[in-house]
């Protein structure tokens, strides 16, 4: 009889073979360039991470951003933006551009630039030398006067809220020369310089004499430039009333503490708009920042706007594809998911952990397909009953939980444990960092998460694994191949992409080759 150990040695090496370590020092698989620098730019935010520093993840993004030709840079630039919704990568990719190729600059920077606050990130980039350069240079210097005189009197005055720099750093620094003396006037008010208040936008106007007494009809301004006044409940209830979905959703507790929710009125109309699919639609809304939302409410806060929370989580998830066949979705609790999606840093930390993510993806799997199986994971697999009529939030804060307990982390602990059991599902979800480490193997022989993916792949060969990236940390536990797709992010085109590949209509390199076709 033929020596079953030699012969799964020769099977063993079949396997691709592991190129990198993680940070765990664990065989593991890098990204090419070019769908290495998408998923930093998809899940990086350059703040203090469980395994690694913000300088460290910048130098990493500057060396990525100088590797792959220029027009994918800005292509990653816009994609980062309009479908990840991040502010500070893409505009690090677009300071780089700056430099590499003033063209594709000019021709991505509208579409990275969309506001105010990304104008800002952009200058504070750019002047602060690391991409390259200390001052806005005479093309990016051009492009931002443009926008500053073709944006609306509405728009500044939005985006005159903030510092580091202000807005009107970026104006002294762009010097803008004013189209109209009605912009020469706003332009010196927001210098703080005297001005002709006549010419001034009727909404400075009226804020300025509101001001004076807090009394008439409220200002059409931003909230920022209401909240420095002594207002009355019925006033901060009109403020509500008339804020936008994402102002609204930001600013529950601080509307609750003001009285506005002792209005019923107040309190339907807010519950309607944090659950109206068009409004969620605008607001491009993450379902983790409704979860934030939902979990940071205060005592007290009316039944009707928690429950509408809620609403609008199972909204947002609708894009949240439906899959023939057997789905799993494995979530990672192990420790190092406990840190924030954003990392530790000043001002800036968001209350989400990885954990969150992995949890709200798995629960929203769950809420759609039915049948789907949940396995989490941290060195072993972690038994939990849900129930998929439970809302999304109620499943994901019990898998979130888990991560109380949670130690290292082996990401073939699903898999061998569907081994165990001859399952073999059509489609694997894997929610992770990838800093898999208790199971490391030989990586002359692959990772051990490959191995046992060749196992579950004997019984169903059609099967497709789908790695989610949460972590700008560079490797995967799962080399991308025909039936593997790795891809980073929290945005809902995550699931696009995740549906086109189980129907077999994209393979493993279709995110990539997506962001390749932006038109510039």
């Amino acid at each position: 009889m033929a020596n079953k150990s030699v012969f799964a040695a020769i099977k063993g090496l079949f396997l691709p073979r592991a190129n990198a370590t993680n940070f765990e020092c664990a065989p593991a698989y890098t990204y090419r360039d070019q769908h290495a620098l998408v998923q930093m730019a998809m899940t990086g935010s350059f703040g203090e991470m469980f395994y690694t520093s913000p300088e460290n993840e910048l130098a990493q993004v500057l060396k990525l951003a100088e590797r792959v030709e220029p027009r994918f840079l800005a292509q990653t630039a816009i994609y980062a933006r309009e479908a990840g919704y991040m502010k500070d990568m893409p505009v690090v990719l677009l300071a780089v551009l700056a430099r590499r190729d003033p063209g594709l600059f000019r021709a991505a920077f509208g579409r990275v630039v969309d506001n105010g606050m990304m104008l800002r990130n952009f200058v504070q980039v750019l002047r602060s030398g690391r991409t390259g350069r200390r001052s806005l240079g005479s093309a990016p210097k051009a492009i931002v006067r443009n926008w500053l005189n073709a944006a609306s009197d509405r728009a500044l005055l939005h985006d005159s809220i903030g510092n580091d720099p202000s807005l009107a750093d970026v104006i002294r620094m762009a010097h803008p020369k004013p189209p109209t003396p009605e912009r020469e006037a706003f332009y010196a008010w927001l210098l703080g310089r005297p001005c002709d208040v006549a010419l001034l936008p009727l909404a400075v106007q009226d804020w300025m004499s509101f001001s004076a007494g807090c009394r008439g009809p409220l200002p059409d301004v931003p909230f920022e430039m209401l909240t420095q006044l002594e207002l009355t409940p019925a006033q901060w209830g009109r403020i509500a009333r008339n804020g936008s979905w994402q102002m609204v959703r930001q600013n529950l507790n601080t509307f609750l503490r003001r009285g506005a929710f002792d209005d019923a009125g107040t309190v339907a109309h807010v519950a309607a708009l944090l659950c109206n699919p068009e409004q969620l639609a605008r607001a491009r809304a993450f379902p983790y920042q409704l979860m934030v939302a939902a979990q940071n409410v205060a005592g007290g806060m009316p039944r009707k706007i928690v429950e509408a929370l809620q609403d609008a989580m199972e909204v947002a998830a609708r894009n949240v594809p439906a899959i023939a066949g057997q789905v799993v979705v494995c979530p990672d609790v192990s420790g190092s998911m406990s840190g924030s999606v954003t990392g530790r840093r000043r001002g800036a930390r968001s209350v989400m952990r990885h954990v969150d993510v992995a949890a709200l993806v798995a629960a929203s799997f769950l809420r759609v397909n039915r049948d789907c199986r949940v396995l989490p994971f941290d060195t072993k697999l972690r038994r939990l009953q849900l129930e998929p009529s439970d809302t999304i939030l109620t499943n994901a804060g019990r898998m979130a939980a888990l991560t109380a307990k949670g130690g290292g982390t082996a990401c073939s602990a699903p898999l061998k444990w569907l081994n165990a059991r001859h399952k073999a599902p059509d489609l694997v979800v894997f929610v992770s960092d990838n800093q898999s480490w208790v199971d490391a193997r030989d990586g002359d022989q692959g990772t051990e998460m490959m191995a046992q993916w060749a196992r579950l792949k004997r019984r169903n060969p059609k099967a497709r694994l789908v790695c989610i990236d949460i972590a700008p940390y560079g490797t995967t536990q799962a080399q991308t191949q025909e039936d593997v797709l790795n891809i980073g992010g929290f945005s809902d085109a995550v699931f696009d992409q995740i549906a086109a590949f189980a129907q077999g209509r994209s393979g493993s390199a279709h995110w990539v080759a997506e962001i390749g076709k932006i038109e510039l």
